[in-house]
């Protein structure tokens, strides 16, 4: 029985802009810490200072650096608390990228709590509530976290004092569950104990039994107080041992690895600075360990001492070739865990001269040692580009068996692995690098994967799945069209009376999508969303497991929460009705502004060199796409995944020094600007082109207008010249050959590498040809002199907003966009018949130049705009409803 079993049940619903539901099934949540004046010198500085844009940047690192709630604090004796923390909260609130995750407002200040409630949406947390000044006004606070839809942290602590002991914390924690749940009426699931993390390791005998007893107190709380969550900060345990990082990061580790075995669920934590639990060398942990288990009542004295000897040490890399003289087992182990083809095929050999049939070699040294990597990987020990050139050694030593498994065969007909997995980029759908990672991943497991690639129809997948009588079908997507086609997917599979589970996945994709759309279409087999390629293999062996009963049936009660929870959601959203929104248009002063006049009009192409692109990369994303979180270049010396990052960063450059010196790719562009006026939501070009673009629909904060992009083109009535641009680039051409090679070769890494790469340039594309337009073409921003920092952080004038994203979600308006460019033709870019792009790595848009023009989310919408929108389309209502399922009701 795991942990977590042990302890009651709970979950806690938290929101920005993208929900995290936190339950015994969840992962440790880190709160990221960077953004308080009290522990940060350095953001402190920067609000002192008012330079809030690099404030914000702080905020932005700790969500790229795997935060996933958001702790602000502003409590300094020569700060406005209060107007810091509506002034930041309100400026992130404008930033997608750090307002999807829920924000902790911190602070022992109450007005400036409420102040902050009063600002973030979704739901978040208030950091912190207490009994100190007694049950009255806890209760009070407590009402009203309770009316602002907010969860709390509970310090233990009371009119007597803040709890220092075992009994101490418990009583405390009792009293205030009691005191919330039966008074307050406070959900428990919202409830969050910080049962005080202190110092260890001072001399103070006193202090001893610090850890222990925060231990103890979280176990007692998880099993006896239903529904409460445990949280705390946990540098706080290793401040005795301040300037010695080394040190420290180890008690950080070892304490979140005791603490969460006791059911600690979240806390503030620097994640880029942990040591994994199994990396930190032997001595050090049995010190360690001493000191926060208090096994020896000499265990600080030595861990004073142990120390010194310990300060500011580094890593060194073997470059010998002693593991050559281990077994050849242990050299296969070696090899698949570093990613060593070098000796493999004779290593694989050597093996097989030792078993008496070919497949004893795949099933014996080389799955134990992918089950070594399997290991290391799913606790984080191994990171995903590891784990793909791991896969490229189990390749190269089964395509070396392949001959004797052949021969082989007749005589064992039914051998298989661990199970069939068949997977498909849905119909219209071109995107697969994600696919393809999630495959090398769970081949990395001994599950036989059937890859059918980009673009398949329902009949074929149903076809194959039938053929090669798979156990779990996977479903990949990245554009909004793909949505509509996993549910169709998924009503074939019952139409045919499939009882095969199915998994979804891709950009577009979510849990709560997956439960509302597909999951009801689908009643003979589970379906559930997979997050990302770590989690691929825990989740199908749980369907294949002999827990997958039970493990359907809690999967089955959990989508059935999130159709409930969306349908109230839905129910309660605050819509105002299509002519009101469009009374609240973006007030821009068309009499005293005069639109700049382009030097160029009409069409132009452009041979990018793939040299000039390359110092427009925006590296991070890059990152990303490989599982690694952080942002470049921070992310090359981050302590947990610096030293893969910076592998990979090599590796990368190597291979993009090929793509150029050897053109293994060409990238080419369109652009076109011409004179353009609008009128509502439509944008005219001439009397023969008209671009349809969508208006907020939400109820709009006091002040706030009701986006549309045309709103940022002059309406025809101003009588003034204006003009819209557009754009397609990529830098794909020619990649398919190379791609063909790669995989022949069954190198998944350089296949994966390679496509990554392209997807880079095209952005980098993207990212110079639209510098050209505002600098040359259009001419709008001639002095302007960016760095390429600068242009990741769209410091620029103008937008690019594409078609299929959130300001311009319907993504058939690329059909316009294309022939009005003449795209297919002149550059080789086509449109699939969900209209993803051709070749992949590709990207189209459209040019503002209004200065205030921005960025936005339409968000959901009503079905008076739907109607009108279809009008404006020549569309049927059931062909709007069907491109604009995303964001309607």
């Amino acid at each position: 029985m795991s942990n977590n079993q042990l302890f009651y049940p709970t979950r806690l619903q938290l929101s920005g802009l993208e929900p995290l539901v936190v339950t015994n099934e969840s992962n440790f949540v880190n709160v990221g810490e960077r953004c308080n004046v009290t522990g940060s010198r350095k953001f402190l500085r920067l609000i002192k200072e008012g330079d809030f844009d690099t404030a914000i940047d702080v905020a932005r690192e700790q969500v790229e650096g795997g935060a996933q709630i958001l702790d602000i604090n502003m409590d300094e004796g020569m700060l406005d608390g209060k107007e810091a923390m509506i002034t930041f909260l309100n400026l992130i609130a404008a930033e997608p990228d750090i307002s999807r995750i829920p924000i902790m407002v911190d602070s022992s200040k109450w007005h400036i709590i409420e102040a902050g409630l009063q600002c973030i949406q979704g739901k978040g947390v208030v950091n912190s509530i207490s009994l100190k000044e007694g049950e009255s006004l806890f209760k009070e606070q407590a009402k009203k976290i309770k009316r602002y839809g907010a969860a709390t942290v509970v310090m233990a602590f009371d009119e007597k004092g803040q709890a220092d002991t075992y009994e101490r914390r418990i009583e405390i924690c009792e009293r205030s569950y009691r005191v919330l749940v039966d008074e307050v009426g406070f959900s428990a699931n919202d409830i969050i104990f910080d049962p005080n993390i202190f110092p260890v390791g001072t001399g103070i005998e006193a202090h001893a039994n610090y850890a222990v007893d925060f231990f103890k107190a979280t176990q007692w709380i998880r099993t006896n107080l239903p529904g409460a969550h445990v949280s705390g900060g946990v540098s706080n345990v290793s401040f005795s041992f301040r300037g010695n990082d080394v040190v420290r990061e180890a008690m950080h580790s070892a304490f979140l690895f005791h603490a969460i075995k006791h059911g600690m669920t979240m806390g503030i934590v620097n994640p880029s600075t942990l040591t994994v639990y199994d990396d930190i060398p032997k001595d050090l942990l049995q010190h360690v360990e001493d000191v926060l288990l208090n096994r020896t009542p000499d265990a600080t004295e030595k861990m004073l001492d142990f120390a010194q000897g310990v300060q500011g040490s580094t890593k060194t890399k073997a470059q010998d070739l002693t593991w050559r003289e281990a077994s050849v087992e242990k050299r296969i182990e070696h090899a698949l865990v570093k990613g060593i083809t070098a000796f493999i095929e004779e290593d694989t050999e050597e093996v097989r001269q030792k078993v008496d049939r070919p497949l004893n070699v795949i099933e014996g040294p080389l799955m134990d040692g992918m089950n070594v990597v399997g290991d290391l990987f799913g606790n984080g020990k191994m990171f995903l580009p590891q784990v793909v050139k791991s896969a490229r050694v189990m390749k190269k030593a089964v395509a070396y068996l392949e001959p004797f498994l052949e021969a082989d065969k007749a005589n064992n007909p039914d051998q298989r692995g661990k199970g069939k997995v068949l997977m498909a980029t849905v119909k219209g759908d071109v995107h697969d690098i994600g696919k393809n990672i999630v495959g090398v991943v769970l081949g990395c497991n001994n599950y036989e994967v059937i890859d059918l690639g980009v673009m398949v129809p329902a009949d074929k997948i149903l076809e194959a799945a039938k053929e090669h009588n798979v156990d779990v079908i996977g479903l990949s997507g990245l554009i909004t069209p793909s949505l509509d086609e996993m549910v169709y997917v998924a009503e074939e599979l019952e139409r045919n009376n499939f009882n095969t589970p199915l998994l979804i996945g891709g950009a577009t994709t979510s849990k709560t999508h997956t439960a509302v759309k597909i999951e009801p279409s689908y009643s003979k087999a589970a379906t559930l969303h997979v997050t990302d390629a770590s989690r691929s293999v825990t989740v199908v062996e749980k369907l294949l497991g002999k827990d997958r009963d039970e493990f359907t049936a809690n999967l089955a009660v959990d989508y059935e929460k999130i159709r409930k929870n969306h349908a109230a959601k839905q129910s309660g959203s605050s819509l105002v009705k299509f002519n009101h929104a469009q009374e609240n248009i973006t007030k821009l002063n068309w009499e005293s502004y005069s639109p700049p006049t382009p030097n160029e009009l009409g069409l132009q192409t452009i041979d990018f060199s793939l040299r000039d692109l390359r110092s427009y990369i925006d590296w991070t994303p890059f990152f990303q796409a490989w599982e690694l979180h952080g942002r470049f270049p921070a992310i090359l010396k981050d302590k947990v995944v610096g030293d893969e990052a910076t592998k990979l960063y090599e590796d990368a450059q190597e291979m993009l020094d090929k793509i150029i010196q050897e053109k293994w790719l060409s990238a080419k562009g369109i652009t076109r600007i011409e004179e353009a006026s609008s009128k509502g939501e439509t944008v005219q070009l001439g009397s023969d082109l008209s671009f349809e673009f969508i208006r907020q629909q939400h109820q709009a904060k006091s002040g706030k207008p009701n986006r549309c992009l045309a709103d940022f083109i002059a309406p025809s009535e101003a009588k003034i010249k204006d003009y819209i641009g557009g754009f397609v680039v990529t830098a794909g051409l020619g990649i398919e050959k190379h791609i063909e090679r790669f995989e022949k070769d069954h190198k998944d890494y350089e296949s994966i590498m390679l496509k990554a790469l392209a997807d880079r340039l095209a952005e980098a594309a993207a990212e110079y040809l639209h510098h050209r337009v505002r600098v040359n073409i259009w001419g709008y921003a001639p002095e302007e002199k960016l760095s390429n920092e600068d242009l990741i952080r769209e410091k620029y004038k103008g937008i690019r907003p594409a078609p299929g994203y959130p300001a311009c979600p319907d993504h058939t308006e690329k059909e316009k966009l294309f022939t009005w460019l003449n795209a297919p033709e002149l550059i080789g870019v086509s449109l699939t018949e969900s209209m993803a792009m051709l070749p992949t790595a590709s990207v189209s848009g459209y040019y503002f130049s209004h200065p205030e023009s921005r960025y936005f989310n339409v968000g959901k919408i009503n079905t008076d705009q739907v109607a009108d929108y279809a009008q404006r389309k020549s569309w049927s209502l059931e062909e709007a409803n069907k491109w604009l399922k995303p964001n309607l009701l």
